[in-house]
């Protein structure tokens, strides 16, 4: 049986957390998770994060309706990073964008990628 506790957390005790659609790969973003946090994902399925500024969890949909579903939680090579794979209703970056990577730096300016989904 997995132990959220046998990963590498930061000494704040948290982990980064790179969601993916697990159907397209698209990188949707990045957040923050504890061991509970990692705990609560895998037994309800519903991605769950630490906020740092609220310093509560998270889950993710819960207010906006944007849900992300688990379909799979990878852990690196280094135990110090997930990468979860989700089935993401509406856009997972909370400008209202698919992505919260939505900025490129292209010889040497930024340029927006994407516009806020309708």
């Amino acid at each position: 049986m997995f132990d959220p506790l046998s990963l590498k957390y930061d000494a704040a005790g948290l982990i980064p957390a790179i969601a993916q659609d697990a159907a397209s790969g698209e990188v949707l973003m990045m957040a923050w998770m504890n061991a509970d946090a990692v705990a609560r994902t895998l037994s309800t399925g519903r991605v769950t994060y630490w906020s740092r500024s609220r310093a509560s969890f998270w889950i993710k949909g819960e207010s906006s309706g944007h849900v992300q579903q688990l379909v799979e939680m990878r852990v690196d090579c280094d135990r110090d990073c997930l990468l979860v794979l989700v089935e993401q209703t509406g856009p997972a970056c909370h400008t209202n964008r698919r992505s919260c990577f939505y900025t490129g730096i292209r010889d040497g300016a930024e340029v927006v990628l994407s516009e806020p989904m309708v």
